[in-house]
Formats: C-alpha cells, structure tokens, sequence
C-alpha cells in the first residue's frame, strides 16, 4: 500500500528538484525526505529518482507515479472539503498570498465582502510576488494564491491546481515629463528602442512582460535601472533616468511625480491575474468563499 503521505513528498521534489529545497519547503529534514523516497521506492518496488547534476529528477517509473500523485492528492483535498462542509460550519483561517497590486486591488476589497456574510472565516494575508505564491500554495505555506502568469508558470491545465481568472490590465508607458513622445496620443515601443529602461529584476513576472513587448517590437530593453517597487520605477523615470512599462493599477495615485503615461500602440503588454487553489480544495467552506469575494471584487476591473 503506498502512503500518500510519501507522494507529497514526491510531488515536493519534483516541484523543487533537490531534496534539500523540497525538504525545506515541507519543513522536514533532508534525511527524512531521503529516507521517505527511499520507503515509497520500496512500496512501489520502482526506482523513482535520479541523480542530474546538483539536483534529482524523476525516472520513468517516478514519472507515472507523480501523475496519480495528483490525482490522489487533489482527491484528499476534495474529502477535506466535504467533511468540512458535514462538519457544518464556516468557521476557521484562510491563508491568501498574492502581490501588492493584487493585495490593493481585489484582496482587501474581498476581505471587505467576506466580512459580512461569513464573519468566521478570517483571511491571514502574505504579501508575495506574483511568481512566489503559486509554490507557497502547493507546498501547504498557503491556501490561496493571487497570482499573474509568467514563463514558467504551472499550465492552465495542470493537475495540481484549480483556477478562478481574476482580471486582466494592460501595462502603460512612463516617460519623463518633457519627453518628445509625451505629446503622442499612443507610443510605439519600437520608438523606445534606444532608450534606456528601468523594469523589475529577473525573476519578476512584471519583468517578463516588459521583455516580451520590446521582443515583439523588435529589440531587446538595454535595462540600466532594477527595482521591484513600482513607486521607485515611476521615480526614476520622473528624475529622467529612463522610460518603464507599468501596470496600470500601480500607477493610481502616483500622477504629477514628473512622468507622462501613454498607452502602448499595437498588441497591448498584459497582466493576467487570477486565483488558484490546490485542486480538490475549491469547494471547501472556507475556500470558496474566499474565492467568490475575489471574484466579485474583480468583476469590476479591466480585464481583457
């Protein structure tokens, strides 16, 4: 019989491709993942590992299991739901991490509508980059995540996971007041191309996005300045240190700080946010909840 309780620790490994990272996520040693993988290859009489380089990666065998890992996790999550649901009450802590932006704009708007109608249930906010909170999510840190897609991101159909799309914003272009597109009606990014740029570090979707457009227009951004605050990149463009893609929600309140924002010319620059939860886990009664106020908060967004 093969403990599900080891398939988690599989899907950790596969998600974290080293047992030390997966061993941290779960918050377990390094030895008892071993000795865990080392049971479940004796229960399933597979070898389910292999060595690659610094890290692990499943074999064949460990392939096939790691799919009905999802299947049985996402079914354990489905039982929790509906013995909560028997139990009768709404009532308990939902952890929700999502991004700044997302937190400002359907969060604490969510936390607003929940208060009313489900007074048990507390939301316990983390603040997380849109690419950080879709792990927290599957390694049990949280229960759901605000997140935004990005290269590298769990598909749409990924079995591990369950989505509610949110809303959807087009990025716009900062320039320094005085700049000579500042008068235009729209800007081509092509027109930007020898500029020098301020974006997100490596790693940031946001950053993703600005690589994408100017890859689109035909160039690649030669960006000077780095930071993950948007208030720090409208300022740096106000000083005259460079031009930015921004979303539009993060611009709200920061007009008059010497910038001029134009929308983009062409196949806008796009932030998709959405909700996801560990699949089974939807339609728990504290779960969905959360999920319908994001939702309903959302309804009145740009989206797109």
């Amino acid at each position: 019989m093969i403990d599900p309780r080891r398939l988690r620790i599989l899907r950790a490994v596969a998600d974290h491709r080293t047992v030390t990272a997966a061993a941290a996520a779960l918050y377990l040693t390094p030895s008892a993942v071993s000795q865990q993988l080392a049971a479940l290859e004796q229960e399933t009489g597979h070898a389910l590992l292999t060595r690659s380089g610094r890290g692990v990666q499943l074999t064949a065998a460990g392939d096939i299991l790691l799919t009905h890992a999802h299947t049985v996790l996402a079914q354990l999550e489905l039982a929790e739901a509906e013995l909560a649901a028997y139990a009768g009450g709404a009532a308990g802590e939902v952890t929700v991490a999502a991004f700044a932006t997302g937190i400002a704009e359907v969060l604490a708007p969510a936390v607003r509508l929940l208060s009313g109608p489900h007074p048990g249930i507390r939301v316990r906010v983390r603040d997380a980059e849109g690419d950080e909170s879709l792990p927290m999510v599957l390694d049990g840190e949280a229960d759901v995540a605000v997140a935004v897609e990005y290269r590298g991101a769990p598909r749409e159909d990924d079995l591990r996971l369950s989505r509610v799309p949110l809303y959807a914003e087009p990025f716009d272009a900062v320039l320094p007041a005085g700049h000579p597109l500042g008068l235009a009606a729209e800007v081509s990014l092509a027109e930007l191309a020898d500029s020098d740029w301020i974006g997100p570090y490596p790693g940031n979707p946001c950053h993703d996005v600005m690589q994408l457009a100017c890859e689109r227009a035909g160039f690649e951004p030669r960006q000077v300045h780095s930071s993950d605050d948007f208030r720090a990149v409208v300022a740096l463009a106000g000083a005259g240190a460079g031009v930015a893609l921004v979303p539009r929600s993060a611009l709200r309140g920061m007009e008059g700080k010497g910038t001029v924002v134009r929308p983009v010319a062409g196949p806008a620059a796009t932030r998709r946010v959405f909700a996801a939860v560990r699949r089974g886990a939807e339609d728990h009664p504290l779960i969905r909840p959360v999920l319908d106020a994001l939702a309903r908060a959302a309804g009145g967004l740009t989206t797109g």
